[in-house]
């Protein structure tokens, strides 16, 4: 059983940055691979980045590629995601996601948090 939360949304003018952070708890959370996703309203949930426990490998969404960095710190048992350059578009709810494997599939994990806005005015 693994137990989510985000924080450190907020709102922020085109080409600034934020720092989500995702704070996990349970006794399994280090075997599972850890992701962001982010939702806008009317709009399917879709892959942000994506990191492993176990390897520290990481692993990006197209349209944010270049701009945001997935980190974790074990120790902390925290995940981290740096968020720079921002765009409106950037606009929704980011949703920090733990499953069994590496994968951009929403389907496959396991446990969510309950999401952290992020604002991105022009």
């Amino acid at each position: 059983q693994v137990q989510l939360v985000e924080s450190g949304g907020g709102l922020v003018q085109a080409g600034g940055s934020l720092r989500l952070s995702c704070a996990a708890s349970g006794r399994t959370y280090i075997r599972n691979a850890m992701a962001w996703f982010r939702q806008a309203p009317g709009l399917e949930r879709e892959f942000v980045a994506g990191i492993s426990w176990g390897g520290g490998n990481t692993y990006y969404g197209d349209f944010v590629k270049g701009r945001f960095t997935i980190s974790r710190d074990n120790g902390k048992s925290t995940v981290y995601l740096q968020m720079n350059s921002l765009k409106p578009e950037d606009t929704a709810v980011y949703f920090c996601a733990a499953g069994p494997k590496e994968t951009i599939y929403r389907e496959y994990y396991n446990y969510w948090g309950q999401g952290t806005q992020v604002t991105v005015s022009s």
